[in-house]
């Protein structure tokens, strides 16, 4: 079984296109868990060009009072960032490399060249007893790095497999991030995934045991534009296993 977290980004970004607040964030939320979805994940950025700092205290307030319900802070670990995950406190943080004005995450640590700056990040996280995720490339010998700074999950940036999916280099890119798992797996270390996963390459990925859960976001909403969101969610949960 695997965990379906929901990324509300594009839902905040539709609604701050018109200046007001609708579509609602929160009530977003409340509709695919009423569905059976049991993750949220946002992923603020410093401009607020989609959920912002209010969006994420209002959610955390909502989840709080939701049964079996996981909130997951994606970020790059900045101070301010940082101060924000210690007010809220959500079940997961993953810590993401990106440039403040980044359109989207396009790749994982390096986790040696940032060892100090995780460091720092994960010993206020974990003090805190949040969990903490860092997004990695399908790439084997890094996971020894994240296991030196104590990370206790990764989350496979899984654009390379997606844009593979269906063409001849599908099985070689696939055995990447399979052994990246096995790896990680090793090590004690959990296996989230995210990034252009959708209805049609999910199952094939998840044929990699282990991964603890998917963050699905774009193609999900995109998806729910042509079929549905009942429709949608009901088949992500046939597909991860609720």
């Amino acid at each position: 079984m695997t965990l379906l977290s929901v990324n509300l980004n594009r839902i905040a970004l539709l609604r701050n296109s018109r200046g007001r607040d609708f579509p609602n964030v929160v009530q977003f939320a409340e509709k695919v868990i009423e569905l059976g979805v049991k993750g949220i994940t946002v992923h603020p950025r410093p401009d607020e060009r989609h959920i912002t700092r209010q969006d994420v205290i209002d959610l955390s307030a909502f989840l709080n009072n939701q049964d079996n319900v996981e909130f997951n802070i994606e970020g790059y670990p900045s101070q301010e960032f940082l101060d924000l995950i210690l007010e809220v406190h959500p079940a997961q943080c993953t810590l993401v490399p990106d440039a403040p004005g980044q359109l989207t995450s396009d790749h994982g640590w390096q986790v040696a060249m940032h060892y100090d700056l995780l460091m720092k990040a994960l010993e206020k996280i974990h003090s805190a007893g949040i969990r903490s995720s860092l997004f990695l490339d399908p790439a084997p010998q890094l996971v020894s790095e994240v296991a030196k700074v104590g990370a206790n999950r990764i989350e496979l940036y899984t654009e390379e497999f997606a844009s593979a999916f269906g063409t001849d280099n599908e099985t070689g890119i696939w055995q990447a991030y399979a052994d990246t798992a096995v790896r990680a797996t090793e090590f004690g270390i959990g296996i989230n995934a995210g990034h252009d996963l959708d209805l049609n390459n999910l199952a094939k990925f998840l044929e990699i045991p282990n991964i603890l859960e998917v963050s699905i976001g774009h193609a999900l909403m995109v998806e729910s534009l042509e079929q549905g969101i009942e429709a949608v969610i009901r088949q992500y949960l046939e597909i991860t296993g609720i």
